[in-house]
């Protein structure tokens, strides 16, 4: 059964029309109101994946089904389902990933077609599954996602980290514009269903980021080494949080000064 992503917001949305948020943001399917969103998007084919220079285009293709269900089996013609590869070039394919190891085969019974399955105990399993995760399957896709959806309220983007059943940690954080809750949801889930992982996002904003203290939990997943970091600030075009307090507070200082 697919599941819906997740999202979470550190703060509720202020109660402003429609043109003051952004048309393009997608809903948050976490749980709690306030921090958090699950966000899903496929890389046009066109774009060069990170890993290209290791990895073929059909390689990735293939990696990116069974890494996401590292406990299914799968047969050709599933696979070239969800590929849309041709049969023959995903057999091509599974048979060089068999043969080095990276994927399992399941002779079936006369009445049966034979599968494959992802192999944990590859030596290489977790940095190709790494690689994977920070690239063509799920990093990219999320990351285009943003930019062309949300590139008006989407400050930075973190990709926290996956958890054993496939399910991807993002940590959005919007400017001075809120993404819309039911346009980022609808948004998480057609990615969510896209690259095949549940997808958990916190959405905060640009100032509850900037006064994370040490020991909160997010603080602790964005110091480990395994975060990478999708939007930076600058890459899109949200504008950060005015201080509408110190902007009052400045213009009182002005005024003080010219009545001396």
């Amino acid at each position: 059964m697919r599941r819906t992503p997740s999202m979470q917001w550190a703060e509720p949305l202020p109660l402003s029309s429609s043109a003051d948020r952004v048309s393009g943001a997608a809903q948050s399917s976490s749980g709690e109101p306030g921090s958090h969103h699950n966000l899903a998007f496929l890389v046009d084919a066109s774009q060069m994946s990170a890993a290209d220079f290791l990895l073929s285009p059909e390689v990735q293709k293939l990696l990116k089904i069974v890494f996401a269900q590292p406990n299914s089996k799968f047969s050709v013609g599933e696979l070239a389902k969800k590929t849309k590869l041709d049969a023959g070039d995903v057999e091509r394919t599974q048979e060089h990933l068999i043969g080095s190891g990276i994927l399992s085969r399941h002779n079936a019974n006369e009445d049966e077609t034979s599968t494959v399955s992802v192999n944990t105990s590859f030596v290489f399993y977790r940095e190709l599954r790494s690689i994977a995760l920070k690239s063509f399957a799920a990093a990219e896709p999320i990351r285009a996602m943003l930019r062309s959806k949300f590139k008006n309220s989407v400050l930075r983007a973190f990709l926290l980290g996956e958890d054993t059943d496939a399910t991807v940690e993002l940590l959005v954080v919007h400017g001075e514009l809120v993404p819309d809750e039911s346009e980022m949801a609808a948004a998480c889930q057609k990615l969510s269903a896209s690259i095949g992982r549940h997808l958990k996002v916190q959405v905060i904003s640009g100032k509850r980021f900037a006064v994370l203290a040490a020991r909160d939990n997010l603080h602790l997943k964005l110091e480990a080494g395994s975060v990478v970091e999708l939007i930076a600030e600058g890459d899109t075009k949200a504008k950060p949080s005015i201080d509408r307090g110190g902007l009052l507070q400045s213009a009182r200082n002005r005024l003080a000064a010219l009545a001396r």
